[in-house]
């Protein structure tokens, strides 16, 4: 039986929603080759993570600990999931495409001598192989991989797949061999950015704007078109333009140079639609514009335009949504 690994990116023992996700697209591929899924999260204190994966779907979750993964660690994190990933005997490996499995992903394909596909937008089993599709240049085509070699690893675009729920999961725990010598670097200290905010690449709804807001000084319209939709729910993005100029942090920018999103909902709100700034967002879900020139490249992936002035336009859209969050 093929065995489908999802490794969790857990902060503070939570567990991040793109694990859940990861273990749901999990689900769906253990469905088609008659395999099992198993979560595996590695810290010093699993309890809350182990808890919120037994219930994810997984047929399994696997709590890997140490004192010394206390923080996350590329060297730490990859020693000692390569070493539990031998003891299961997985066939495929899975993580979110988040900060830490950008980092941590090649890491355990390089370990396990495997290819891996970054970003994927989906999972395949075809003719006792798997594989993944992801977008390439610049999101205008689609690739599709099928692993020659075992295992394969993937890690996964965040809001693209969907949790799913059950268990409970049978639980074990593994004791990590790292210590403090096996770390090249330590975490001495974490600094919070000081915002509640939906991080910008687990929201289901983003409110991004360009240069047609014309300045910062009118970046409250789009915080509180934002706000509109209820906590949580929301982030703000930015075009690169915006950013470069020092209106919005580097955290905001979405892009092939700031941050890759797919949203329930992508506002693109005085931002003309580069090449470069469709690479991070056209695969969202729904993508709604509002843009005074007709003409800008931003309508062609738009599944709603509105060829209007965004200020006269954005206060009255956001009444609407909150009567309508209201209701």
């Amino acid at each position: 039986m093929s065995k489908i690994v999802v490794v969790a990116d857990s902060r503070s023992g939570k567990v991040k929603k793109p694990t859940l996700e990861a273990v749901g697209a999990a689900v769906e591929l253990a469905g088609k080759c008659g395999g099992s899924v198993i979560a595996v999260v590695a810290g010093a204190d699993n309890g809350p993570a182990v808890a919120e994966l037994a219930k994810s779907g997984a047929a399994q979750v696997v709590s890997v600990k140490s004192p010394a993964l206390a923080a996350y660690s590329g060297d730490g994190h990859a020693k000692a999931i390569h070493a539990e990933l031998g003891k299961l005997g997985a066939s495929v490996v899975l993580m979110p495409h988040t900060a830490m499995g950008r980092d941590l992903a090649p890491r355990l394909a390089a370990l396990l001598g495997a290819g891996m596909v970054s970003d994927a937008t989906a999972l395949h089993f075809e003719g006792g192989r798997f594989g993944a599709t992801k977008p390439v240049y610049a999101g205008k085509a689609y690739r599709k991989y099928l692993a020659k070699t075992a295992p394969f690893v993937a890690t996964l675009r965040p809001n693209v797949f969907e949790a799913k729920s059950g268990g409970p999961a049978a639980v074990t725990e593994s004791a990590a061999a790292v210590g403090a010598g096996d770390l090249l670097a330590v975490v001495k200290e974490l600094v919070q950015s000081g915002t509640d905010r939906v991080p910008l690449q687990e929201a289901r709804v983003i409110v991004a704007a360009g240069r047609g807001m014309k300045g910062p000084e009118h970046f409250g319209l789009i915080e509180d078109l934002a706000a509109a939709f209820g906590p949580g729910v929301a982030a703000i993005g930015a075009s690169r333009a915006i950013v470069d100029a020092g209106w919005r942090p580097h955290r905001e920018q979405v892009g092939q140079t700031g941050k890759v999103v797919a949203p329930q909902l992508y506002f693109a709100i005085g931002i003309s639609g580069a090449i470069q700034h469709l690479a991070g967002m056209r695969t969202s879900r729904y993508i709604v514009a509002i843009n005074k020139d007709a003409n800008a490249p931003i309508f062609k992936v738009a599944h709603y335009g509105i060829v209007a002035d965004a200020f006269e336009v954005l206060p009255a859209l956001t009444a609407a949504i909150k009567a309508a969050v209201a209701h």
